[in-house]
């Protein structure tokens, strides 16, 4: 099972293990990580699951469609390596994938 990174917006790091076809969005709930309030559900229509991720990673995953790069104008402190977690969908090769959670949501 591929396993994800959570880094907290104070350097804290939870590594957790996920299915394959889980979203980190999905992971994080599950496995109770803090600063990802995920409040549609992972619909794609909140800003909630808001994170950072690693440089390394960012090509590693298929490009940000139209409504991903709508609801993140909702997000605080967007950044090039932003994205939505309900929207990245685990696999063996995100396998290791290193995220931060933003200071809030």
């Amino acid at each position: 099972m591929p396993k994800i990174n959570f880094v907290d917006s104070d350097g804290t790091n939870r590594e957790v293990e996920t299915k394959n076809g889980t979203s980190v969005m999905e992971a994080a709930v599950q496995n109770m990580i803090p600063g990802i309030d995920a409040d549609c559900g992972g619909a794609c229509a909140c800003a909630t699951c808001h994170i950072y991720v690693s440089d390394s990673w960012i090509n590693k995953l298929k490009a940000k469609d139209d409504m991903e790069d709508s609801m993140l104008d909702f997000a605080e402190d967007v950044q090039e390596n932003s994205r939505l977690s309900c929207q990245i969908l685990m696999n063996d090769e995100l396998d290791g994938i290193t995220v931060t959670t933003p200071e809030s949501q």
